[in-house]
């Protein structure tokens, strides 16, 4: 992979030479490292932002691709060769639509809760390490950064159903902002048993953990195994997925907390859908399938090499999996979702956090030690 990516790192150090004499010339020697720092950053960050966001965009064709296999059709497939424009002209018309205040809303609240959606489900990837290199912050305590970070998108829900002044949006955020919390907390547990197993809070090192000669059978996804089907189940309850997706029940409550919106103010919460779900994938293949660590011994030769497409196809399969769920289950009932989040991962999760503990003190535990 590096013989692939090498020309594009030569004229990344190049530019950066270019960059440094420039700061030089036009700050000195003493702000020069300071205003280098800052532009480092934000290339990093446009480095990171961009490539989501085309991915979240071609993540949509793949939804209505997949989606259309199962239900044998055949999708989109008149935008561009093979349809690969869709995404493009589906931009283009959100941004040719008219953005519509309603008379009665809170104008500044209704404007900021798409923001607020969206922040989070950005802010989360400066700590994603996508190999033991590439990372934007690598801090000790990724994992609660995360955790904290991505707490915050139930504010924008709440805050877009209220600001609109619209008895249907503001029960659409109430439904949707008790299933996001109810299912934030079983989630939460099930991190608590990677942090366990990988005695660590750091991302890079929770991957390093799972690290051994036994290839996929050393990832935690064994041991932890009920706590990864939780956390991808909570996962899909998170994102406001289907079979999770009652609050926006079109039988019931139109289009849930965003029913008021339209134009870009709309896509903006359809965008952050769709990087929660690439966020939530990612970080599964991260916390349980061993992230850029190859499936193989490292005796196979390449096949048995880290590296980051190994990162890439995971995060592929798992996000593929919520679509295959949209296509394949039907939606339950509110009531169903709350017991299933309260009454079953919950529990389950706490029980087995307990086995956990008891497992990793004993010869049996053959994973990480620290």
């Amino acid at each position: 992979m590096s013989a692939v990516f090498q020309p594009i790192i030569n004229f990344g150090y190049s530019l950066w030479g270019v960059l440094t004499a420039l700061a030089v010339a036009l700050f000195g020697n003493e702000l020069a490292p300071y205003v280098l720092y800052g532009v480092k950053t934000l290339l990093l960050i446009v480095c990171i932002v961009v490539p989501i966001m085309l991915c979240v965009a071609y993540l949509t064709l793949w939804e209505r691709k997949v989606i259309g296999w199962i239900q044998l059709r055949l999708g989109p497939n008149r935008v561009g060769p093979l349809g690969l424009l869709q995404p493009i002209a589906d931009g283009v018309k959100l941004m040719m639509k008219e953005i519509i205040i309603p008379s009665g809303s809170n104008k500044l609240l209704f404007v900021a809760a798409p923001v607020l959606t969206i922040m989070p489900a950005l802010a989360a990837w400066a700590v994603v390490p996508f190999d033991p290199e590439m990372v934007l912050a690598n801090i000790d305590a990724s994992l609660l950064y995360i955790m904290a970070i991505t707490s915050m998108g139930v504010y924008g829900v709440i805050i877009a159903g209220w600001a609109s002044n619209s008895k249907y949006a503001f029960l659409g955020a109430m439904r949707s902002a008790a299933q996001i919390v109810s299912y934030e907390i079983a989630m939460g547990f099930a991190l608590v048993g990677v942090l366990m197993a990988s005695q660590s809070l750091n991302l890079v090192e929770i991957v390093r953990g799972q690290s051994s000669a036994y290839g996929m059978f050393g990832w935690f996804w064994i041991p932890l195994f009920p706590l990864f089907i939780t956390y991808l189940i909570a996962g899909v309850a998170e994102t406001n997925r289907a079979p999770f997706d009652v609050a926006e029940g079109e039988s019931e409550i139109v289009a849930g907390f965003h029913v008021e919106y339209s134009g870009m103010t709309f896509a903006v919460f359809f965008l952050a859908e769709y990087a929660n779900m690439m966020l939530v994938s990612i970080l599964c293949a991260l916390m349980f399938l061993g992230g850029w660590l190859s499936p193989f011994p490292a005796s196979w030769g390449i096949l048995g090499a880290s590296s980051f497409l190994w990162l890439l196809f995971k995060t592929f399969l798992v996000v593929s999996s919520f679509l295959w769920f949209r296509a394949t289950f039907p939606r339950y009932r509110y009531d169903q979702i709350m017991r299933l989040g309260w009454k079953v991962f919950i529990p389950v999760t706490l029980v087995w956090i307990l086995v956990l503990g008891a497992w990793m003190q004993t010869p049996l535990w053959v994973w990480w030690k620290s």
